[in-house]
Order: C-alpha cells, then structure tokens, then sequence
C-alpha cells in the first residue's frame, strides 16, 4: 500500500517523465515515434516473407493467405510488450544512476515509467496492426475486447521479472548480459515464428512449462482465429507473475537503500 500511496502521489512525475522519454528518444528523428511501429513491423515483414513465401510456411485451419503473417504479427505484439518491459526494467536503475543520487522520490516510479512506456507503445502497435490487417481483409471481431486481459498479464509477468532482474543486475552487471542471451533463446522457445504442432516431442515440454507461450496465444487466438483465449492455459503464467511481484517487491524493499550506493 505503501507503494501504491507512492505512485499516485507521484502520479505527476511519473506521467512527466514518460512523456519525456518519449519526445526525448526520438527528438531528431525526422519520423519520430514511427519507429515504434516500424521495428517489430519490419521485423514481422521479414520472417512473413522469408517463411511464408519462400518456405511456403501456412496455418492450418484459416482461409486467408495472409494467415501466417497475421499470425506472426500477433505473436511479436505480444512478445515485443514483454521483453521490452523486461529489457528496460533491467536497465532502468543503472541508466537513472544520476536521478536517484539527485533527485529525492520513490524509487519504484522508476519500473513504473517503463510500465507506462511499454504500455503506450504497444497499443501504438496494436493499432498499426488494425490498420494493416484491415488491407489483408481480417477484420477486427468482439474478440479483440480480451486483449486488455493479454496486456495486464504480460504486464505483470514483465514487470516481476524485470524489477527482479534489474535489482540484481545493479549489484552483478552480468545479469544484463546473460538475459541477452537468454531472451534470444526463449523467443525461439515460444511459438511465434512455428505453430505448436510442428515441434517436434523431443522439446515440446519445454513449451508447455514455458508461461510465455500461452500469454502470446492470447493475441494469436484473438487477432488470428477470432476465439476467446484459453482460460485454464492462464492459470499458470498468472500464478508467476503474482509469484514474480511478491518476490520483486520484497526484494526491492530490502535492498532500495543500498541501490544509490552500490551505483
């Protein structure tokens, strides 16, 4: 409660700061905030192209010959709003080293600023997506009312992770680095560039307990196959993040005094 009491308190700094941050990253850019778009666009464009027309890669069940790059759009919105939020929240206390030692206010702002950021971005993405998928001929249904729920899960599993990952990572630098690695190989581990079916047995464990997997199925399942997400496959991604929260919060609370110094 205490943070929470923090936070809107500091309601005002935290909106400040995202704002400028955002103006700020892009200041000389001649296309400014497009960039935000661009990159996973580009990036979706790429393997769509690689692998639905060179490979001839399709997705079974959907008459659309734009299906895999539906679905590819999809499984990158939802994976680009959890490692961004992870990314930056494992920097974010080094790259604020000379705030936290002159300015005096609640440290935990600082995760939350690249909540909020992370937030705004993606639904600048979804909306870009909208736009694109509505030239392909898909069209929006009420399913995409559940993405909020794909958004506030993803949040918070980034978040948990990311305040937990960005404490240690003041105290052992190498944490940045070997969650570099380690965010490459769980992308490949989830299926947004594959389909489930065609993993083969050997490695398909290491879908099932992976908790992102079924988070980036909610945007396929609403944006692609126009279903509602899959309730009971949540259950486990939702008790880490809670797990990952508690854990971070606690951690924070124990070492925010030592934050400052150890920079």
């Amino acid at each position: 409660m205490g943070y929470l009491r923090a936070v809107i308190n500091y309601r005002h700094f935290i909106y400040a700061s995202i704002k400028g941050e955002m103006k700020g990253r892009f200041a000389r850019s001649r296309i400014g905030a497009l960039w935000f778009i661009l990159h996973p666009l580009a990036m979706a464009l790429i393997y769509a192209l690689v692998l639905s027309e060179v490979l001839g890669a399709k997705i079974g069940g959907v008459d659309n010959k734009a299906a895999y790059s539906i679905y590819l759009m999809a499984g990158i919105a939802g994976w680009g709003l959890f490692s961004e939020i992870v990314n930056r929240g494992i920097t974010i206390f080094i790259e604020q080293e000379s705030a936290l030692k002159k300015i005096m206010f609640p440290r935990i702002c600082l995760p939350i600023i690249v909540l909020g950021h992370a937030i705004i971005n993606q639904f600048i993405l979804i909306l870009a997506i909208f736009v694109i998928f509505c030239f392909y001929g898909h069209f929006p249904t009420i399913h995409w009312l559940a993405l909020p729920l794909g958004i506030i899960i993803i949040s918070a599993f980034g978040m948990g992770l990311g305040l937990i990952l960005g404490i240690l990572n003041v105290f052992s630098r190498d944490i940045a680095q070997f969650m570099a690695v380690i965010l490459n190989l769980w992308f490949w581990l989830t299926p947004i560039v594959y389909t489930p079916d065609i993993v083969p047995d050997s490695i398909a464990p290491a879908l099932y307990y992976n908790p992102i997997a079924p988070l980036v199925r909610i945007y396929q399942d609403i944006i692609l196959y126009n279903t509602w997400p899959d309730t009971n496959s949540l259950l486990f991604p939702i008790t880490l993040s809670a797990i990952f929260l508690i854990i971070g919060l606690i951690i924070f609370k124990k070492a925010s005094a030592e934050i400052v110094d150890e920079l």
